[in-house]
């Protein structure tokens, strides 16, 4: 078990190459040859680490040393004017060979470049991408409930904490689904794309035979495999006959507010009234006072 530890601790891969590097001095140009020397190292998280610098030579006389990490687009200074800095100063031993880690974490992972220069324009560098090994937690699975048949469908699977970064299963009602659906007779009926590294399953198009209760898996070779919660599809055709249904009953609901608006405003209920009865006054016409003996006499 130690013994496979230590080579699990030691195993790199070295890709070495010569570069020409023009200086000019003084007017002239002297191509001087530089070393640079690229490997790469894994760990696991908590254990410790020596990092070489290649680049270093003890022929050389009063080298000037410098380190640089870098972690995805950030470059930063490590060990500079003859010292680590913060916060690598009480975390990390220099020697000119190479830096020594007590304990790594998630956070050291990247490129550590070593520069050397020394007396004469000579020029040397070394890079170790580091990779410190972290087991994957529970994945998050994103499955829709629901799907209708002949639809795109995307079930997603993602993991946050595994080192180096996880590749992706899925499994349906416990059994796990291949790279190729036509390969197997459990699954020859489906339609869809798996990608490992992603972890994307794409039904296009889902069918019924899709139902089912899917969950996904990440491992990345260190520590055990981890599986997400188990989440049902179901994959349905279109209701038809509910779809009609609720148009005819929405056509029956307005059909009964039209008529009864209509029938109220047939009854008056949207006149206006003001509740008394109307008073025509009329103005007795004048007349002559002639006219007024003349009728009386008659009368009399």
């Amino acid at each position: 078990m130690a013994g496979a530890e230590r080579g699990g601790l030691d195993r790199d891969r070295r890709v070495r190459g010569v570069l020409g590097v023009l200086l000019v001095l003084g007017g002239s140009a002297a191509l001087v040859g530089a070393q640079v020397t690229s490997e790469s190292k894994e760990v696991p998280e908590y254990k410790s680490v020596d990092i070489p610098c290649s680049a270093f030579r003890s022929s050389w006389s009063n080298p000037r040393i410098e380190w640089k990490f870098q972690k995805g687009s950030s470059l930063q200074l490590f060990y500079y004017g003859g010292e680590l800095t913060e916060p690598y100063r009480n975390r990390v031993r220099f020697s000119p060979t190479s830096i020594h880690f007590d304990s790594v974490t998630r956070e050291d992972s990247g490129k550590y470049i070593c520069e050397v220069v020394g007396d004469g324009s000579q020029i040397a560098k070394s890079e170790v991408t580091l990779t410190v090994q972290v087991p994957p937690g529970k994945p998050l699975a994103h499955v829709p409930s629901s799907a209708t048949v002949g639809s795109r469908v995307v079930l997603r699977c993602s993991e946050a904490q595994g080192s180096p970064p996880p590749t992706f299963r899925w499994y349906k009602d416990g059994s796990e689904l291949p790279q190729d659906p036509k390969a197997s007779p459990a699954f020859r009926n489906s339609s869809y794309t798996l990608d490992p590294s992603s972890g994307e399953l794409i039904f296009e198009p889902v069918g019924g035979w899709d139902t089912g209760d899917y969950q996904c898996e990440a491992s990345n070779n260190v520590g055990s495999p981890q599986k997400s919660d188990l989440f049902h599809l179901e994959a349905s055709e279109v209701n038809v006959g509910g779809i009609v249904a609720a148009v005819v009953l929405l056509l029956l609901v307005l059909a009964l507010a039209a008529f009864g608006l209509w029938f109220a405003h047939s009854r008056g209920y949207f006149t206006s009234d003001s509740g008394g009865k109307k008073v025509i006054y009329s103005q007795p016409s004048r007349r002559s006072e002639g006219e007024f003996k003349q009728t009386s006499s008659f009368l009399v």
